[in-house]
């Protein structure tokens, strides 16, 4: 067993932070020009050039329809993730998309109860409800507008659990490169006709920005598996919820977006119930599981 070394893990955490937010600065900076879809779609069709080296492993692979229709359906949900994800960067500040986003593995936690068949014993149940709590603080409904785009953010954590549970389906017989692959194929594909029907001409700058996008994401998946490799969950886990600080940091300082405590104090209530759900699974099942931030960019 590689000896764990806590303080790498912490510091790849960290950098994976600072380049997912790089990520939400750049959609941020773009704004609604260009539209949800189609960015969603530029995003992903330009970083496929980063799949090329896993193209020897689908000929070494033995898909089945099975396969092929958890990879379609995986690409279909992903997809509607990906656009509202993108639309609700255009709509409300950058702070309250990072709190909300760490809402997905709540979900996983729900999806794998309903459709896996795994059991939710009390202390999950009540990180549930915490989590939850914690989304109220900061929609805080009837003491101000919910406007459409937290909606899209409550729906594109939805997708997105659903999404990572055909992963784990998909996970017990397709190697990791492929399904990475697959679904980065599969949104591009997905989000094709959805781009095409609101199709504005970029520019090179925007082009390259959103090539910019696809290296910076690519780069803090790497550097997220880097820290899982490096150290346990409860070094890293912590760790993200800086995400949230330079979130807040950079909206304020880059886009003059007010800070709102009550979107940091949900956020750390969301995080601290997701940190209690992944602990308690890497626990049971004696690994370490994936991170809050998912492949979502």
């Amino acid at each position: 067993m590689t000896p764990a070394r806590p303080v790498a893990g912490a510091v790849w955490m960290l950098l994976t932070g600072v380049l997912f937010v790089g990520v939400t600065a750049i959609v941020k900076h773009l704004g609604d020009h260009i539209p949800a879809p189609q960015a969603a779609f530029l995003r992903y069709a330009m970083g496929l050039v980063f799949l090329l080296p896993v193209l020897g492993q689908f000929r070494r692979a033995d898909l089945g329809a099975r396969e092929w229709r958890l990879f379609a359906m995986r690409g279909g949900l992903h997809a509607a993730g990906v656009m509202l994800w993108f639309y609700a960067m255009t709509q409300i500040p950058i702070a309250e998309v990072s709190a909300m986003g760490y809402l997905a593995p709540v979900y996983v936690t729900v999806g794998a109860a309903l459709f896996l068949g795994e059991r939710l014993a009390w202390p999950r149940i009540t990180a549930i409800l915490v989590a939850l709590a914690g989304v109220v603080v900061i929609l805080r409904p009837g003491f101000r507008e919910i406007s459409p785009g937290h909606l899209a953010m409550l729906g594109q954590a939805v997708l997105f659990a659903g999404s990572y549970l055909i992963a784990k389906r998909l996970s017990d017989s397709v190697a990791p490169g492929i399904v990475v692959a697959m679904l980065s194929l599969g949104v591009t594909v997905g989000v094709a006709p959805f781009a095409l029907a609101v199709w504005v001409t970029p520019t090179p700058v925007e082009l390259a920005w959103l090539f910019t996008v696809a290296c910076i994401a690519t780069a803090g998946h790497m550097t997220m598996t880097l820290a899982f490799q490096a150290a346990p969950i409860t070094v890293t886990q912590p760790v993200t919820f800086l995400q949230l600080v330079w979130a807040v940091a950079l909206g304020y300082f880059v886009f003059g977006e007010g800070v709102d405590v009550w979107v940091i104090a949900g956020g750390a209530v969301i995080l601290g119930a997701v940190l209690v759900i992944t602990v308690r699974e890497a626990r049971r099942a004696g690994r370490t599981p994936a991170g809050v931030n998912e492949a979502k960019y």
